[in-house]
């Protein structure tokens, strides 16, 4: 399985940590954030994986070289203007489609500001099952943003709170709001379906490619370690929580 490491965001809620490098390279336990995503991806079994840059980015690439990647395969795609994450994953596309023998293969896409000991591997297995196109991890905790998910897991919508109302792209009975994590398992055959142009956000692809028919799944991770470190106070929990040992 070959992934894709969100990293190209300005990270501007954790300044000042963010004024002089860029948010993959701040520190958790004494380890930068990329460091520590790319370790675990090395532990599952990934030794290919695309970063994108905007924000510092020669910082980025100094630190990988300093690294030698950590012993993977990396590439990098550099973005002059950010793309959000449907557009960096529309302009990294090519390095999911190339070897036509591995054009079937799911690959991971992971935000890099997120800690988590959520089974990958787990997740990537019943994306398999359920022959979805793309499979969210998701859990039930509070947050700003709300998925919705059907009694099949089938993604069929979103809240949106400003609003207090819902957006339901398909036929749904019962829905159940949950938090998505950043961690999506994605089939190839999405790529070819991106018909958006420039910055987009995947989520409003996945809402046009549910309302076309599409399978877009949830797996719940409930019981599993995560926390995202968007802002200064969860960095600082999460040294805390890795002084506990609740994550490797």
């Amino acid at each position: 399985m070959k992934a894709m490491v969100l990293a190209a965001g300005m990270g501007t809620r954790l300044r000042p940590l963010t004024d002089h490098c860029p948010k993959a390279l701040v520190e958790v336990g004494g380890r930068t954030l990329l460091e520590i995503t790319l370790t675990r991806l090395r532990s599952l079994g990934i030794r290919e994986v695309i970063i994108n840059v905007h924000h510092f980015s020669s910082m980025i690439l100094d630190y990988l070289n300093a690294n030698n990647s950590f012993g993977l395969r990396v590439e990098i795609s550099r973005e002059e203007v950010l793309l959000d994450t449907g557009g960096g994953l529309k302009k990294a596309a090519w390095f999911f489609l190339e070897g036509v023998e591995r054009k079937d293969e799911p690959f991971l896409l992971h935000n890099v500001d997120v800690i988590s000991t959520i089974d990958i591997k787990a997740v990537a297995e019943q994306h398999e099952a359920n022959r979805a196109l793309a499979t969210l991890a998701v859990q039930e905790r509070k947050t700003s943003r709300y998925l919705l998910f059907d009694e099949q897991s089938r993604f069929c919508g979103r809240r949106i709170m400003r609003e207090q109302k819902d957006e339901v792209v398909c036929a749904s009975g019962e829905l159940q709001a949950l938090a998505f994590t950043g961690i999506h398992i994605i089939s190839p055959r999405l790529l070819t379906l991106m018909k958006e142009d420039g910055a987009f956000s995947i989520i409003d692809l996945y809402l046009r490619l549910v309302g076309e028919g599409e399978n877009i799944r949830g797996f719940r991770v409930d019981n599993d370690y995560w926390r995202d470190l968007g802002k200064l106070d969860q960095v600082q929990q999460a040294a805390q929580d890795y002084q506990k040992r609740l994550f490797p």
